[in-house]
């Protein structure tokens, strides 16, 4: 045998079998990948179904929110108006009150001043 058929042999003893042990092994973390990308894949689509399902239930309650908040703001508006209104009716009768009070005051004095 030449140096060169005693290379190949050598090679053929010892390489090739290591290069398929390495084959083998990276075959098998091949499938491992494989199936993390599949579970990884299936977790995406469940945290994506509970994104759009949280989405879909805030928006819900941000609707539900805003049309309470719309009917107390409108009650609240309508209890403003009601007591501004009973506020100037109040001052009216005051200032009506007042007029009176003048009134009586000088009548008074028309009298004390006649006696």
């Amino acid at each position: 045998m030449g140096f060169i058929e005693e290379g190949r042999q050598l090679i053929q003893d010892f390489v090739t079998p290591e290069i398929r042990a390495i084959q083998a092994r990276l075959d098998a973390i091949e499938k491992q990948v494989a199936a993390l990308d599949s579970k990884t894949d299936k977790l995406d689509a469940k945290i994506e179904r509970n994104q759009a399902h949280l989405d879909a239930k805030i928006d819900r309650n941000q609707a539900h929110l805003e049309a309470k908040i719309d009917r107390n703001q409108a009650s609240l508006e309508t209890k403003i108006d009601r007591n501004q209104a009973q506020v100037l009716d109040t001052l009216n009768r005051m200032e009506t009150y007042a007029h009176v009070l003048e009134r009586l005051a000088r009548v008074e004095s028309k009298l004390q001043s006649v006696a």
